[in-house]
């Protein structure tokens, strides 16, 4: 058992929960029933649910892990690869955050912190 891969595992189910229930409600939804073009909503649909299969993938991959299953041998360079990408979201979403016009956006934008909390458990199992 690794318990700092098991904490990020749980972070990222939590994470991943999170975007199926409040992702779709604040965020999903109200895309699609914009008033975009179809093209549009649909290609932003298919972004949502490219993600959804990163954290349901991830998700499974850090809890198995931190259970102690290893998938491979060498499997730690998968553990690496997810923190590596759960790095980059939170990275990304900072960045996004921090040059946009929306008042108070860092915490707005909020899910950056489980992304970096993530990265890091995952990066402290695994070294």
């Amino acid at each position: 058992m690794n318990i700092s891969i098991l904490i990020s595992g749980i972070l990222a189910l939590s994470t991943t929960i999170g975007h199926f229930t409040m992702g779709s409600k604040l965020y999903l939804n109200p895309m699609i029933n914009s008033n975009l073009e179809l093209v549009p909503k649909k290609v932003m649909h298919s972004v949502f649910h490219y993600v959804s299969v990163f954290l349901i993938t991830s998700t499974i991959v850090l809890l198995g892990y931190g259970f102690g299953l290893e998938y491979f041998s060498g499997s730690e360079i998968l553990i690496k690869y997810i923190a590596i990408n759960y790095a980059g979201f939170a990275i990304w979403q900072i960045f996004i955050a921090l040059t946009s016009k929306i008042p108070s956006a860092i915490t707005k934008l909020f899910q950056w912190t489980f992304f970096v909390l993530i990265a890091l458990f995952a990066w402290v199992g695994i070294s």
